[in-house]
């Protein structure tokens, strides 16, 4: 039985001459005689759990063939259609390519969408990370989105940060993920790659010197914010705290050690070597798959990850049967695994990329660039899955129904994780009122 007591008289009592003593006896009044431990083991029974929502982003560097995985079109002809041929999915009437075997095998828990629209002929990341294109940006540009929802959620647990980014630098800069924009720096992603990774913990040092060296660092930023005028230091706050955080909680570095996985678990996503990258874009990196899984389950909201090159002006059959494997693998496996932990309606995945690719095959037997339509895949995110959304038309080179817009899909992860864009109001550097998704774009209507 749980008791709060009073510094007050003990006797005193409320007019129904119950003493306050008595009235704060959690467990026996009230409650039908229930203890604390009892009902939290009824709320567990009954599946109230506390949680957040969180999105795992995959950008797939380069442009994936849309009408070589999601959407064939066995009736174009010869120089359209393709080598591949289709197969059927869990989901009746629902097909995909032959060589995504496992993404077949839980279409039910997938969401195609065979009709983005909206792009550019521009290799870059900006757009599927921000929902806008680099032209008449704001002043100080658009947030990264991962940013957005750091600003507006803020960290689940002090040692972890909100938006963590897996994204490997890539040779082309412009694959790499924008900033936070005109949120400024303290709302940008945590990147626990490369050297850094052994600082995230305290190395012979305890937490009360640690504190000390706090205090002095605050000192001297004192002096400094106030004769700071651009606002940096207070990115710098948010910066201080969330590295102390980390560095007083072993939270975030477990979750980034997948040894901690069993074998089973970890052969089940795939390994490559991340110190190769794929053309000019990222390494394949299955394994990243596992990890940005520990990180949600960890607290974080928001994950990102670059996987691959999808390029393929030349050999597109060729190079495809190389690539698709190991991708689906870790996409099936990584959507399969939040279902069997019961994350499925906590956590959202999205896999694509920032174009299409030409229905004609070209004279090296690729597919170049064709912003005009291309695809995306969602799951999970307590959406109505194991459908399609949109179709193309024969040739696969236009939306023939229900185009989605990249700010549709935006929206709908924005709603996903709970996110009121509304609930307050932002301001580039020039100080205009900004909108990150128009008022007017909604979440798709098929997935809510």
């Amino acid at each position: 039985m749980l008791n709060f007591y009073s510094n007050r008289n003990p006797q005193a009592s409320f007019c129904d001459r119950i003493s306050r003593r008595e009235a704060l006896r959690i467990g026996t009044l009230g409650m039908g005689g229930l203890t604390l431990p009892g009902l939290l083991r009824l709320e567990s029974q009954a599946g109230v759990t506390r949680s957040h929502k969180s999105v795992i982003m995959i950008f797939m560097c380069g442009g994936p063939p849309h009408q070589d995985m999601y959407d064939l079109k066995v009736d174009a002809p010869i120089e359209i259609r393709g080598e591949f041929d289709p197969i059927p999915t869990n989901v009746p009437g629902i097909e995909i390519c032959e060589h995504l075997p496992n993404l077949a095998r839980c279409m039910d828990k997938l969401v195609p969408i065979r009709s983005m629209v909206g792009a550019r002929d521009a290799h870059y990341s900006y757009q599927c990370m921000t929902g806008h294109h680099e032209q008449n940006v704001p002043a100080g540009g658009w947030p990264h989105m991962g940013s957005v929802v750091g600003k507006f959620q803020g960290p689940v647990h002090p040692g972890v940060p909100p938006f963590v980014s897996l994204c490997f630098t890539t040779q082309h800069r412009p694959y790499n993920e924008p900033s936070a924009g005109f949120l400024g720096l303290g709302h940008s992603s945590f990147r626990p790659t490369g050297e850094g990774r052994e600082d995230m913990v305290l190395q012979g040092i305890t937490t009360d010197r640690l504190a000390d060296r706090r205090e002095l660092l605050t000192e001297f930023d004192r002096f400094r914010r106030e004769v700071d005028g651009s606002g940096r230091m207070a990115g710098m706050d948010v910066f201080s705290e969330r590295a102390m955080g980390i560095l007083t909680s072993s939270e975030l570095f477990s979750a980034l050690d997948i040894s901690k996985e069993s074998e089973r678990t970890r052969q089940r996503y795939g390994s490559e070597d991340l110190k190769v990258p794929k053309g000019d874009g990222a390494p394949r990196t299955p394994q990243n798959f596992l990890i940005a899984r520990r990180l949600v389950e960890a607290g974080v909201r928001f994950v990102t990850i670059n996987y691959g090159f999808w390029d393929w002006h030349g050999n597109n059959f060729k190079t495809a049967k190389q690539e698709f494997p190991a991708f689906e693998k870790a996409l099936a496996a990584l959507v399969e695994d939040l279902y069997e932990r019961g994350l499925d309606k906590d956590v959202t995945v999205i896999a694509w990329g920032e174009f299409g690719r030409t229905p004609k095959i070209n004279k090296d037997a690729g597919r170049d660039h064709w912003p005009q339509v291309s695809c995306a895949v969602l799951a999970g995110g307590g959406m109505r899955t194991g459908q399609v959304i949109g179709s193309t038309d024969r040739l696969g080179g236009e939306a023939k129904d229900r185009p989605v817009t990249f700010q549709e899909v935006m929206a709908t992860l924005y709603h996903n994780l709970g996110v009121n864009l509304e609930s307050e109001r932002l301001f580039d550097f020039r100080g205009r009122p900004q909108y990150i998704i128009p008022p007017e774009v909604k979440p798709i209507r098929e997935l809510i």
